[in-house]
């Protein structure tokens, strides 16, 4: 029987395919409304944790700062001892030398130290950073190209696996503050100064997350890829460039987000033996020298600033370098 007709002879009425559900917003409002929607669910876990952090300082501050403050500050400004809990909080988040400064104090040092002098000036954190930023740079460009030499000359030699490998994991045993000064030492005395004694600290740092991961990436493709490239007759610098390089980007770049924040531990660790006039450690060691607290958190802060913007830096180029592997 014809499904079209029903037994009667009647043409039998064909349904309608359901229309797809329009969001209530209209079309453009209702793309508009699902990112913000996206936008919302991917910030509002880091909004939680970030004043969740702003409200544990806010109250360490006033913990640690309560003792100096009914010492030395609330007996000057009531003498009479009639001050309460509103006036112990306020002087403790507004004290002049702090034990722990609150956070809109550092925040103010910071606008202050930035738009008060100029870019060149040693007064502003931004010129600090930017020497800092530098030897880090240096240092990870390095530390880089090291990583993934070794670790190419550890995939095609067993040899230089059982010689190298354990000597690398093993120099990352040695904390980055006592080898320091004897590296700081050993160039200073080779003629080496500013950027390059630096940069060789952090690039100590950088080297070794990189060189491991790119051991795994190198090694990712398998047999059977290998073996249709031994098929095509291709060399192992072919097969290093076609396969196993792509193979490993995946591997290599989470590690040089960890790098380049390690690279930047490794160049303020740098800058505090040497004494050096420039720098974020240097600003560190300037405001302990002179018991400036705020300072010191500013400095902290705009240091975890410049490690953030690095790493969204690598994450970029991750993002562009990948995009145009998939698109070739």
């Amino acid at each position: 029987m014809n499904p079209a007709v029903d037994p009667s002879g009647g043409r039998a009425e064909r349904r309608a395919a359901p229309k797809p559900a329009r969001h209530p917003l209209g079309g453009s409002a209702g793309v508009s409304a699902g990112r913000g929607v996206g936008v919302l669910q991917r910030w509002l876990p880091v909004a939680t944790v970030l004043l969740a952090v702003l409200a544990l300082w806010y109250a360490g501050a006033v913990g640690l700062n309560k003792a100096g403050a009914i010492e030395r500050v609330l007996p000057n400004s009531h003498p009479n001892g009639d001050w309460t809990v509103s006036d112990l909080v306020s002087v403790t988040l507004n004290m002049e030398r702090p034990v722990l400064p609150a956070p809109h104090q550092v925040a103010a040092d910071l606008y202050s130290s930035i738009v008060d002098w100029p870019l060149d000036s040693p007064r502003n954190l931004l010129f600090h950073a930017a020497v800092t930023a530098q030897s880090t740079l240096v240092g990870f460009v390095l530390g880089t190209l090291l990583g993934v030499v070794l670790a190419a000359a550890i995939v095609h030699s067993r040899t230089l696996d059982r010689a190298l490998l354990p000597w690398i994991v093993a120099s990352q045993t040695v904390p980055v503050l006592a080898i320091a000064p004897i590296v700081l030492v050993i160039l200073g005395s080779l003629g080496f100064s500013g950027v390059a004694p630096k940069a060789t600290i952090a690039m100590y740092l950088c080297f070794f997350p990189v060189t491991v991961a790119m051991v795994q990436g190198l090694r990712a493709p398998q047999r059977i890829e290998t073996e249709l490239m031994h098929t095509y007759a291709a060399s192992k610098l072919q097969a290093f460039w076609l396969l196993r390089l792509p193979s490993a980007l995946p591997y290599l770049f989470p590690s040089l987000r960890v790098a380049i924040a390690a690279g930047l531990v490794g160049a303020m660790v740098a800058e505090l033996p040497t004494g050096a006039q420039a720098g974020l450690g240097a600003r560190l060691l300037t405001g302990s020298y002179y018991g400036n607290t705020v300072g010191i958190w500013s400095a902290l802060v705009l240091s975890a600033l410049l490690g953030l913007a690095l790493t969204l830096a690598v994450a970029a180029l991750e993002r562009l370098v990948l995009r145009r592997g998939n698109a070739a």
